[in-house]
């Protein structure tokens, strides 16, 4: 986990201090997976986010992160460039088994990662802030913040287009995010934009960034959660290609094969060595 933070000089273009140890990890089908149970991953970040002066960034991958990192490298780059990588997903949970890693259970980041984080910024009093979703979304999901933890500090909320920002809008936002002075920022526009965009801002906002994908949408109450028997069988993926079949079932029924034919081959290679 690389920590960049600001160096005794002063400056801060292509310093990288590695004084943080990093957790056992493996690479799953070459992406970077970390072996970090749900506790410790809700510590770390809020940890991170408390402490302030650095610039992180935390990915949470789940097999559509994988297979994405697998057919670009420069995108598997980035991934593996960041502070911190959760295993999001049950079959990411299979994955570290596999290679040896005793992962109990997947991190799950929405909901049960982020309410862990509102806590810990509503009690430690860091600002958190949100970019990512339409202006209804995060209208919806400030008012849920709002009543479910009064006490939080909601630094900055910033609905981006949909389309590619300019590069005016982009030092825009920026310079918003740093003046509002988040601490943990929480980075929503979904993989892999999400995650090339935290790469890119690493060294320009120094907070701990953190991508959640379309955590506003579900939290919001915009998405329903998929009911627990599935979520702990990992089916939760069956559950969002029948709600959104238009939009899923080219990643699911595309990646979801590739991925376990790739991780056997995987592990058996691992194995016959």
């Amino acid at each position: 986990m690389a920590d960049r933070a600001t160096p005794p000089d002063g400056s801060i273009t292509g310093w990288v201090d590695d004084r943080a140890a990093s957790p056992p990890r493996a690479h799953i089908l070459g992406m970077r997976v970390d072996h970090v149970e749900f506790g410790e991953a809700a510590r770390l970040i809020a940890d991170w986010a408390a402490e302030g002066g650095a610039s992180r960034y935390v990915c949470a991958a789940n097999v559509h992160m994988t297979m994405e990192a697998h057919d670009d490298p420069a995108f598997q780059t980035v991934v593996n460039g960041a502070d911190l990588v959760l295993a999001d997903g049950v079959p990411m949970v299979w994955g570290l088994r596999a290679l040896g890693l005793s992962q109990e259970r997947r991190v799950r980041v929405s909901p049960d990662l982020l309410y862990a984080l509102f806590d810990a910024c509503q009690e430690r009093g860091i600002k958190l802030g949100l970019y990512g979703g339409s202006p209804e979304t995060l209208r919806v999901f400030c008012d849920w913040l709002a009543r479910e933890y009064p006490r939080l500090q909601l630094a900055c909320a910033i609905d981006p287009p949909f389309r590619p920002p300019t590069a005016d809008e982009d030092e825009r936002y920026t310079r918003l995010i740093r003046e509002s002075g988040a601490q943990l920022l929480l980075v929503g526009i979904g993989c892999p934009k999400q995650e090339k965009w935290m790469a890119a801002h690493a060294g320009a906002l120094f907070c701990t960034m953190f991508g959640v994908g379309a955590a506003f949408d579900l939290l919001g109450g915009r998405t329903k959660n998929a009911p627990a028997w599935m979520r702990d069988r990992g089916l939760e993926w069956l559950y969002r290609l029948a709600l959104e079949p238009r939009r899923l079932w080219r990643r699911h029924l595309f990646n979801d094969p590739r991925f376990l034919v790739l991780l056997a081959r995987q592990a058996l290679r691992e194995r016959a060595r």
